[in-house]
């Protein structure tokens, strides 16, 4: 859990004093990760926005399959929503997700929890996402692969693997929102979606064809609510890797588009933080 070194903002404008809350779901292709992998992000994104951040774990394949994950991160809203404000002055009603991967699936995912969309007052008010697995109806070998990703991919020894989680359920729940969030209605959804997307990576596709189908029927009412950040030339997995492979100024941009979501997510619903 985290919270801003500076515990008060110099613009705190939203009545009765509580603060935002996060949570963000780790990385790990539902085999693994751990929430301390994005201490770097959630401090940050603490300082940044004035929230309280939470960094929360869930069960994992191969001994836990679906919906195992999926129900510890709705169990874990669902605490939320009735002890944030007793235990960390958070305020249930202004809650927002975000997730890397696999934990980008869950960040989306537990929108489907009808105290967790509109018009229930504690909805999720904004996601970010990095690189996230969000339609788990095909096999990680049978995605479509971009033309510049290496044929020879190291990774491909484990996709049998990353499959660990959906495959046994993949046939009963196929069209499942809960296992494959790129299927939910768009009115399950929260007004602001990002997802950050690198153009090296299986998961290209299903991002873009998410967002297309969602923002399609956004048109109707004047205003698209999926924001895609495109880095074409950069790959899934990159804001994990060390600095030495992608620059920090590089990683910046994606957890800064973040953050500026994050942001003015809190403004619309009154909580200015100047740190």
């Amino acid at each position: 859990m985290f919270e801003p070194w500076s515990s008060r903002p110099l613009a705190w404008e939203r009545v009765g004093l509580y603060d935002p809350f996060i949570v963000n779901f780790h990385a790990g292709a539902f085999i693994g990760g751990l929430p301390e992998d994005h201490a770097r992000f959630d401090q940050r994104v603490s300082e940044e926005t004035g929230a309280v951040v939470l960094d929360v774990d869930y069960r994992v394949a191969p001994e836990h399959v679906f919906p195992a994950a999926i129900d510890d991160a709705d169990a874990t809203l669902k605490w939320l929503q009735e002890n944030a404000e007793a235990r960390w002055g958070a305020d249930p009603t202004l809650i927002t997700t975000s997730g890397f991967s696999a934990g980008g699936n869950l960040a989306i995912a537990v929108t489907q929890q009808e105290n967790c969309h509109a018009p229930s007052p504690t909805a999720i008010k904004a996601i970010a996402t990095f690189y996230a697995a969000i339609d788990l109806r095909l096999s990680p070998w049978e995605k479509p692969r971009p033309p510049n990703l290496p044929r020879n991919d190291p990774a491909n020894l484990f996709l049998p693997l990353f499959d660990a989680y959906a495959a046994p359920a993949r046939a009963k729940h196929l069209e499942n929102p809960r296992l494959s969030p790129a299927v939910a209605k768009r009115e399950t959804l929260p007004e602001r979606v990002l997802l950050v997307v690198p153009g090296i990576d299986i998961l290209v596709a299903e991002q873009i064809e998410f967002a297309d189908r969602v923002n399609q029927k956004d048109l109707y009412d004047g205003e698209c609510r999926i924001e895609v950040m495109h880095e074409k030339d950069l790959f899934h997995g990159y804001l994990e890797v060390p600095d030495l492979v992608v620059q920090r100024d590089v990683k910046d941009r994606a957890y800064g588009k973040a953050i500026e979501v994050l942001r003015e997510t809190h403004k619309k619903h009154g909580w200015t933080w100047d740190a």
